[in-house]
């Protein structure tokens, strides 16, 4: 098909002539193939994806979504990946009926196809409607992960979605072993993997469920490597997820057995040179105080950190520290130095 394209009218005129062609065309594969290609040239162009989305055309496409030529789902499929890359796009995909047979496409024989689609789920699961729209879709998404042997770039786009979703609403994951299958994923070759694997499993630690889980199946140890990871964004997820079990008494234990308050204090002392990078570091520096306010809150825990407080007094003296680091620090040397 690459080479041909359909004739394209002049303006205005384009996109809806194009559609109108595309209706006539029942049985002309081949027809059907040169409308998409032009209509995926023509999407580009802001102007042509406000006319798409604002005049009702979507809808015409859910027929395509079901054709029986793979390369005409494909580049339906790439048409609507390119219309999600947008706001607008995002918003009248939702709006549309196109959800469920895209969903569908999930299982599809045919590669790219299923690689398109859950590029679409995953710029929806950024939009907080759209998670609400895909939670239902998340045991279907683990049950995938688990099965499935995956190429890296799909394991990835699955990983976000669930994630995404899961900040919404962690149940329907946990009640689908999400944690054991997400668990399997934190020692994955690829920091993107280890990345959105570690992303996900935070949000799954909110839930006491989640947190409880963690702990039976232990997959603390794992997550403790993930702290010494090369990746920054790889190392923050993963103080989150300590920060979250260490709210519960087994989680505690077992976060000190592991000798986890040295590398969260590591972390709270590596150099750093200029303000972007403390900026960068944000995150992962107030988790970790937060993990070591919960792991204070144990008196092994507490007794291992006054030996550090010199640290913690520093993070609320530095005149150039951020104000919410300052304040976690301080929190953290309330409970650390509070006595009965």
């Amino acid at each position: 098909m690459a080479g041909y394209r359909s004739p394209v009218a002049y303006g205005r005129l384009a996109v809806p002539l194009l559609f109108s062609e595309l209706q006539q065309l029942n049985t002309d594969t081949d027809s059907r193939l040169r409308v998409l290609a032009s209509l995926l040239d023509l999407v580009h162009d802001p102007e042509r994806l406000y006319q798409i989305v604002t005049r009702g055309f979507l809808k015409q496409l859910q027929v395509l979504l079901k054709d029986e030529d793979p390369l005409v789902r494909r580049k339906t499929c790439e048409l609507l990946q390119v219309v999600s890359t947008h706001s607008l796009g995002r918003q009248g995909l939702l709006a549309s009926s196109l959800l469920p047979p895209l969903c569908e496409l999930l299982d599809d024989s045919c590669a790219s196809c299923r690689r398109s689609v859950l590029r679409v789920l995953d710029l929806l699961a950024r939009l907080p409607a759209g998670r609400d729209d895909l939670l239902s879709l998340v045991p279907r998404l683990v049950l995938k992960l688990k099965e499935e042997e995956q190429q890296e770039e799909q394991e990835v786009l699955l990983l976000s979605i669930i994630g995404c979703c899961s900040r919404l609403d962690a149940l329907p994951a946990l009640r689908s072993q999400g944690v054991s299958v997400l668990g399997s994923r934190l020692t994955h070759r690829s920091h993107a993997v280890r990345r959105e694997a570690a992303a996900a499993m935070m949000a799954l630690s909110v839930p006491e469920d989640g947190k409880r889980q963690l702990c039976e199946q232990q997959l603390l140890p794992p997550v403790l490597i993930l702290l010494k990871d090369q990746d920054l964004q790889v190392k923050t997820n993963a103080a989150g997820i300590i920060m979250n079990t260490a709210i519960i008494t087994t989680g505690k234990q077992q976060c000190l057995s592991l000798d986890v308050v040295p590398v969260l204090l590591d972390l709270l002392t590596e150099e750093e040179e200029e303000e972007e990078e403390r900026r960068r570091r944000k995150a992962l520096v107030l988790y970790s105080l937060r993990a070591l306010t919960a792991l204070a809150e144990a008196s092994a825990g507490r007794h291992l950190l006054l030996q550090h407080l010199p640290l913690l007094v520093r993070r609320t003296q530095d005149t150039e520290e951020d104000p919410d680091v300052q304040e976690a620090a301080r929190t953290t040397i309330r409970v650390i130095t509070w006595t009965p």
